[in-house]
């Protein structure tokens, strides 16, 4: 079996638990012990329940027990680990290492950017084991660059501190969360020093643009309305480790 099939086959289960995560985490509740539920009736669910994708579309999105629809969060954040596994293996095909590497990147960044849409909030549980694993897999793949990214790490959490800490100065309110820097700082780590200034582009123009998608669906913004700016460096930084825009 070709080793890029394995980590496509893993994704949407990978998926699943990142619905769990993207629940449960940001309301404190345990993540792995707690048994799944219905939402709406509170029936535990059982193992033909739990099968990713299949059976949301065998019980056509409703609770066995009561009938009340699910809606469309699972599935939609399952088809979405599926798309970071191809997106990664349509880069890494013939590298195993960097294939799963890049997957478990994707995956981290997706369960944050989707707490971050939700809840304005990008959790140190994942934002701080992804600066450690940027440096570890800098290490492993290119120990020449890793002292590099080390300092890119720092760099980009004290830059982006700075900046909340000038915008707060001077407005009298919070502008950049300390999560969106640490989660630059795993930039940092993950891509190097010269990839910094890349990644505040591209997160910004990301920014930006689902900005107007805002607008043209009809979502009221102003100036005092608070944006998710952690989802668009998730997105940005998958993006420029798939293109390999790092050291330079």
């Amino acid at each position: 079996m070709p080793h890029w099939v394995l980590p496509i086959l893993a994704s949407p289960f990978i998926g699943s638990f990142l619905g769990l995560v993207v629940k449960r985490l940001p309301a404190g509740e345990n993540m792995v012990s707690a048994r799944s539920r219905c939402d709406h009736c509170g029936a535990p669910l059982a193992v033909q329940d739990l099968v990713p994708l299949a059976s949301w579309a065998r019980t056509r999105g409703r609770c066995r027990q009561c009938g009340a629809r699910l809606g469309w969060f699972y599935p939609a954040i399952e088809g979405a680990a599926i798309l970071v596994a191809l997106a990664a293996a349509g880069v890494d095909w013939d590298d195993p290492t960097a294939l799963w590497l890049d997957c478990v990147l994707g995956w981290a960044l997706l369960a944050l950017a989707w707490i971050d849409v939700e809840h304005l909030l990008l959790p140190d549980l994942i934002t701080l084991p992804l600066v450690l694993l940027g440096l570890a897999a800098t290490l492993w793949q290119e120990p020449e660059n890793v002292t590099d990214h080390a300092i890119a790490a720092a760099a980009g959490y004290l830059l982006f501190r700075a900046i909340a800490l000038v915008y707060q100065r001077i407005r009298g309110k919070e502008g950049l969360g300390e999560g969106d820097a640490k989660l630059l700082a795993a930039a940092g780590a993950w891509l190097g020093l010269l990839a910094l200034s890349w990644m505040i582009l591209v997160a910004a123009v990301i920014a930006l643009l689902g900005v107007g998608i805002a607008i043209l669906v009809g979502k009221s913004l102003d100036r005092a309305t608070a944006l998710p700016f952690g989802a668009a460096l998730a997105a940005a930084l998958f993006v420029l480790r798939l293109c390999n825009l790092g050291d330079g």
